[in-house]
């Protein structure tokens, strides 16, 4: 399944992407799609649905965050040995772990704001595994049994915060709008090998990320084993997974960063795409 929320902030529904590309809307079945609804088995209910008897929702919509409440956002740094070589950084011999804060996140869609005063804003197109049920000191062999599906993370980052400001990477990770998860989660069922997905990422129209999951230093179950010595993975956290060559800062001559109106677009093979258009500093605009 392809399962979606959609609406204005703060009036968000549930539903679902039929075989047609049809949203369907969801809230009749379910109040929305929340960590405890992951946790009572609603993938598993959903799946005796038949999205035909469901209403239609009329397009465009607004596509919010999958999850109405992500606990956590957890990254992986340097987890394609390209990515880590044009950051001019090692290969990590464990998973570089670090976290974006949930004010970060936000419809896959919605306003990219650039924060005050920032000149090296970048881009990221990676891979989100979001976990089903409660994983904790979990096996590797077992570790896919714990995640609910995938979706499309765009870890916006800013550079001069994450790398020049002292202390770790969530300075430049975590701010408003930093986080854009979506449009869809799509559950385990079609996604069969979550290392063999092409991925890419385009800023005005020009491709700079072209890549495929099947080149991460550290796969998805072994993530999700890794993570889970360490913290308790919860129902709705979300890990994103790394990503590819061809950010910003490893342009040359030179870097490339994010200008306000600037348009990105991004997407993962069978995950759906993203598209967001940035702004200078506009509280309004994070807030709305």
């Amino acid at each position: 399944m392809k399962l979606l929320r959609f609406g204005p902030k703060g009036a968000e529904k549930p539903g679902l992407m039929d075989a047609d590309g049809v949203i369907r809307d969801l809230s009749g079945v379910l109040p929305d799609l929340t960590s405890a609804q992951l946790a009572a088995g609603a993938i598993a209910r959903l799946s005796d649905v038949d999205p035909s008897r469901l209403p239609v929702v009329e397009q465009p919509v607004r596509y919010a965050p999958v999850v109405a409440d992500i606990g956590k956002l957890i990254c992986v740094g340097l987890n394609y040995s390209d990515h880590a070589a044009e950051s001019g950084m090692a290969v990590p011999a464990e998973p570089v772990l670090f976290t974006k804060a949930t004010s970060s996140i936000i419809g896959c869609n919605d306003a990219v704001v650039l924060p005050r005063g920032s000149v090296k804003s970048d881009w990221e197109v990676e891979l989100g595994v979001v976990i089903g049920k409660r994983a904790r000191y979990v096996d590797e062999a077992s570790a896919l049994d714990y995640v609910a599906g995938y979706c499309v993370v765009n870890d916006l980052s800013e550079r001069e915060y994450q790398l020049e400001r002292g202390g770790q990477w969530d300075k430049g990770k975590g701010c408003d709008t930093f986080g854009p998860v979506g449009p869809w989660l799509v559950t385990t069922d079609e996604v069969p090998d979550p290392q063999n997905l092409d991925m890419w990422l385009e800023v005005n129209g020009k491709r700079y990320q072209t890549g495929n999951t099947r080149t991460m230093v550290f796969t998805v179950a072994h993530l999700v084993s890794y993570i889970s010595r360490f913290m308790t993975l919860q129902p709705g956290d979300v890990i994103s997974t790394g990503t590819p060559p061809g950010v910003g800062l490893g342009q040359k001559p030179d870097p490339v960063y994010l200008e306000p109106g600037d348009r990105m677009r991004l997407g993962i093979e069978g995950l759906g795409e993203q598209e967001q258009t940035v702004h200078a500093w506009n509280e309004a605009l994070i807030d709305g």
